[in-house]
């Protein structure tokens, strides 16, 4: 039996026992071997993203039911690994330079890895919070890495205190459940659920579960902690947090929903409505104002967070589908987005200010090319990949009759065009600039222009990213 659950939560294994392998091999050693542990984390991020892909069709569970191997979670594991890889890959050169290459970064981006691959495979409450505090605990940390910068410091703390509070929102929603249903496991929260309305204490659970979850999708209003963490954070920690840890607490949120309150539509639709209606406007309006490129991302990602949410809040498997769609086409942007941004340097200096975009199309006019198309898919301007995935949620919404919300999501797109495209202004119109000189690296320019090829060869089939995702979607919502 132990050999049966080792099996289905294989890629876990594998990553905490290689993650604590490196933590004995950086402490006992007797040079700093923090570069070649990175790469093999990356390698080996890389090779369990394939393994996971490339795994035969089929379900199984492991640990009494607790842990599940689905085609959802295999679609959000793949996302998860490959995303942090990227994230991992594009920080050498920054921690290099910085000074700051050290064991332990690799090991904490393996063991929040690790954290966020057993959240999207929760089956049970107390696994889901076993995961989601690994993720957590190590993301405090590399947020505050840099400890001689007071705003990196600042925001390993503010990350902290704020997490501890949706932390005990999220355990506190949870003992309502249990005291209700008398079970941690979504197999018998949905049982006791059944199809009738919920009880008024199921009900403050879910809210109280849903407040925790949105939280760390960092969904309005519990963004608060968003712009100061993305801006104080070294830049490849921002990058991070844009991409793998926001597919996880998505895939987490609507496995929680699905699988626990599939009988409850109807509550849990209202929360998410909110949720994303918030999310979307308050990340469109808010942004206009921003002039530091990566409070305008963090903005940014609060947004698009909430378009994700409006394809799982429309309560259907295609809403599912949509939503996996929207998460792939995110993640690739940021990780494009992240490599030029973590390359904006004058001196030797980081540049945030996007006032130092101004004419750079003169500069470096690939590079500026690679970018606006970033913004413009970013933007949702047809006919780039982004968007086919404001499409596809816009489409699940007005399906499951939430018509409102996509006219919502409709008017805050245009409203956050103005920022993205006030960026590509700057490119081509904007003032002359002291023009940066950072040298970007042939990872990063990789990266950067991938991701940018991506979002318009992309437009042929998504690069079959539909038919994966409705796969995945089927096995949550049957």
């Amino acid at each position: 039996m132990l050999h049966q659950d080792l099996s289905v939560a294989a890629p876990e294994v594998v990553l905490a026992l290689f993650a604590m392998a490196a933590l004995m091999w950086g402490a006992y050693s007797k040079r700093e071997v923090g570069s070649p542990i990175l790469w093999a984390s990356t390698g080996l991020l890389v090779v369990l993203g394939l393994w996971v892909g490339f795994q035969p069709e089929g379900t199984g569970s492991a640990f009494g039911g607790t842990f599940v191997s689905d085609g959802f979670a295999r679609f959000a594991k793949v996302m998860i690994l490959f995303g942090a890889a990227a994230a991992l890959a594009m920080s050498h050169d920054y921690l290099v330079k910085n000074e700051l290459m050290k064991f332990e970064y690799p090991v904490l981006i393996l063991l929040a890895t690790v954290g966020m691959l057993t959240m999207v495979s929760a089956m049970d409450l107390i696994v889901l919070y076993m995961g989601l505090e690994l993720q957590s605990l190590a993301l405090y940390v590399v947020a505050a890495f840099r400890r001689d910068s007071l705003r990196s410091t600042e925001a390993g703390l503010k990350y902290f205190v704020l997490g501890a509070l949706s932390s005990g929102l999220l355990l506190y929603g949870a003992s309502l459940v249990y005291g209700y249903t008398g079970t941690t496991s979504f197999a018998g929260i949905s049982a006791v659920i059944g199809d009738g309305p919920l009880s008024l204490g199921l009900v403050f659970g879910l809210v109280f579960l849903s407040a925790g979850m949105a939280f760390k999708v960092s969904a309005a209003p519990f963004h608060m902690w968003t712009p100061d963490v993305y801006e104080g954070s070294p830049t490849p920690v921002t990058a991070f947090f844009a991409t793998a840890p926001k597919v996880a607490a998505a895939a987490m949120f609507a496995r929680v929903l699905y699988s626990a309150f599939g009988g409850a539509v109807p509550e849990w639709q209202q929360i998410l409505s909110f949720l994303s209606l918030a999310s979307m406007f308050l990340g469109a309006i808010a942004a206009i104002g921003q002039r530091n490129i990566k409070r305008l991302m963090a903005y940014s990602s609060i947004g698009h967070m909430g378009y994700a949410l409006m394809g799982l809040a429309a309560g259907t498997t295609f809403g599912v589908q949509s939503l996996l769609i929207y998460l792939a086409i995110y993640v690739t942007m940021s990780v494009g987005t992240f490599a030029f941004v973590l390359n904006m340097e004058k001196d030797g200096e980081p540049v945030t200010d996007i006032a130092a975009l101004g004419l750079y199309s003169k500069v470096e006019p690939a590079r500026a090319a690679a970018l606006a198309v970033l913004m413009f898919s970013l933007a949702g301007i047809p006919p780039l990949v982004g968007f086919f995935g404001k499409f596809y949620v816009l489409k699940a919404a007005i399906d499951a009759g939430l018509i409102w919300l996509a006219v919502g999501g409709m008017i805050a797109s245009v409203i956050a065009a103005f920022y993205y495209l006030r960026i590509v202004y700057l490119i081509y119109f904007g003032e002359p600039a002291d023009a940066l000189d950072g040298r970007m690296p042939a990872l990063h320019w990789g990266l950067l222009a991938a991701s940018a090829v991506a979002m318009v060869v992309g437009i042929v089939n998504l690069f079959g990213v539909e038919s994966l995702a409705a796969a995945a979607a089927a096995t949550l919502v049957p």
